[in-house]
């Protein structure tokens, strides 16, 4: 079965985002607070990264005097990968799990920033198309 749906309808809008100047602990702390593990990077309103739980985990086995001194501009990815809005789910799922990443950029088809799609949208997505599919089948 194939699913042509645009990765648009399952992708956060308007996620949560850091600046390149934010401290390892408000990248930290932003991250609880808003029970997300993935933050766009944002630079002049355009995207120049992305930070994961994983990058502030590593930064913050740094020594108290190394941790103070590293910002997200140095633990970010700065070629994160970016998808089109009408990009099929099941093309993003499958590049997201052959280059083992949690995230994905997703981009209007003018290449404007629409927000993040991730493994948990990818979650609610397959829950979601599923149920869908259960409920055509009792017809």
């Amino acid at each position: 079965m194939k699913w042509n749906l645009p990765i648009e309808e399952f992708t956060t809008p308007n996620p949560v985002t850091a600046t390149e100047s934010m401290s390892i602990d408000e990248l930290r702390r932003l991250m609880r607070e808003h029970g997300v593990r993935h933050l766009p990077v944002v630079r002049d309103g355009k995207v120049v990264g992305v930070v994961s739980d994983r990058d502030v985990r590593v930064a913050q086995g740094l020594s108290a005097e190394h941790s103070i001194q590293v910002c997200a501009a140095d633990i970010m990815a700065t070629d994160p990968v970016m998808v089109k809005a009408s990009a099929p789910i099941e093309e993003v799922a499958y590049a997201m799990s052959d280059k083992k990443i949690g995230s994905v950029l997703v981009n209007e088809d003018n290449g404007e920033f629409l927000g993040i799609f991730t493994v948990t949208d990818a979650l609610n997505a397959l829950i979601e198309i599923s149920r869908s599919g259960q409920a055509h089948r009792g017809d």
